[in-house]
């Protein structure tokens, strides 16, 4: 049969940076409408109904305008946009339109821009977007990052074949593997089991198929729920990414604090104790907090399509085996506060009882002296 052509579609490349703590997203849309003439708006799912899925904050979804990249050698217009959670993440996203390509051509596009925008390639455009967002909006943002953790991924979206065709046919005549592995070598039959098994349908005529780092999308009603899903599961990841990473650091850190505080007098130990048990208390209190917002950064219920879709990328990205790390580095912090704030207050305890024989050696003293 003869090749397929993608009448229309597009090649989003995403590049996702921690940039703070949290974002002021009412603040942020105020800057961007005083220093920038851009469009901005709340997002939310376009297919789904509200009470489907619900965003704890919707993101604030802005556009950057036209950028030109370097791909396979030629220069393609593209259009920059960003989309900023509350929780200090932000998705930039440069998407290529196509026209009128076979599919050996819009395979070859697709790695085309992984390899001129994607983790292995130099990032001076990511890197041009992000000074030009934080000259913009940094007023937003609440205590930012200086080196920002980093995640990417890519989306091969078609709108139209240059023929009605369902989920089940595009498997047949059109190989997704070389378009979601980026390797030119035929793979073994085992890893081509393994790269399309996570594949989903709702109508016969959609059909997404999602990999740790890019996702080819079929979906004729011009939709970008799924794509939207796949954006929010990769912003979770990289924030408990990012949590991981702050209590790596912390727990040295934490071990050294408590060594030099056992070396001091026991009258100092007892306050300097209390002054880490504060500070580990604080940090749990502070992870807790933001780990909660992003577990209730988007909730799916009715839908159960886009639920499967949610649940699939949640795992395909090991987002628990991350939150798991982070849930037993905690653990660990909070047996050592539990145990400085034990020390602490037995440190206190023996303070007040030398004060008590000091009061009661002294009341002795002054009787015999009186006698």
């Amino acid at each position: 049969m003869p090749e397929l052509k993608v009448r229309s579609g597009l090649v989003i490349a995403q590049r996702l940076f921690d940039i703070a703590y949290a974002i002021d997203l009412k603040r942020a849309e105020q800057l961007w409408a005083q220093r920038a003439q851009g469009a901005s708006a709340r997002s939310r799912l376009a297919g789904t109904p509200p009470k489907a899925v619900s965003f704890g904050v919707p993101p604030l979804a802005l556009e950057l305008g036209p950028v030109t990249l370097q791909i396979g050698g030629a220069a393609m217009a593209a259009t920059a946009s960003v989309r900023l959670y509350d929780f200090g993440i932000v998705t930039l996203a440069l998407r290529l339109p196509v026209q009128d390509l076979s599919w050996s051509d819009f395979t070859s596009l697709v790695n085309h821009t992984d390899l001129a925008v994607g983790p292995a390639a130099a990032n001076s455009i990511w890197q041009e977007l992000l000074a030009q967002l934080g000259a913009l909006l940094g007023e937003a943002l609440e205590r930012p990052t200086t080196a920002p953790l980093q995640e990417d991924y890519l989306l091969a979206v078609v709108d139209a074949f240059d023929e009605p065709v369902t989920a089940e046919a595009l498997q047949e005549r059109a190989d997704l593997v070389p378009l979601l592995s980026g390797e030119e070598r035929p793979l073994s039959e085992g890893a081509r089991r393994d790269l399309l098994r996570q594949r989903f349908s709702y109508h016969p005529d959609d059909l997404a198929v999602i990999t740790w780092d890019r996702a080819f999308i079929y979906e004729p009603q011009r939709e970008t729920d799924v794509a939207d899903v796949l954006e929010m599961a990769n912003a979770q990841l990289l924030e408990i990414r990012t949590y991981d990473e702050m209590l790596d650091e912390e727990l040295p850190r934490m071990r050294e604090l408590v060594d030099d505080a056992r070396r001091r007098t026991h009258l100092l130990a007892s306050r300097r104790y209390a002054r880490l048990a504060r500070r580990l208390h604080t940090l749990v209190a502070e992870v807790t907090e933001l780990a909660e917002r992003v577990d209730n950064a988007l909730q799916v219920t009715e839908d159960v399509y886009l639920a499967r879709v949610y649940a699939a990328a949640m795992d395909l990205f090991r987002v628990a085996n991350v939150s798991a790390a982070v849930d037993r580095k905690l653990a660990i912090i909070r047996e050592t506060y539990t145990a400085l704030h034990s020390e602490a207050a037995g440190g206190r305890a023996e303070l007040l009882e030398i004060a008590i024989l000091a009061l009661i050696a002294v009341e002795i003293v002054l009787s015999l002296l009186r006698h």
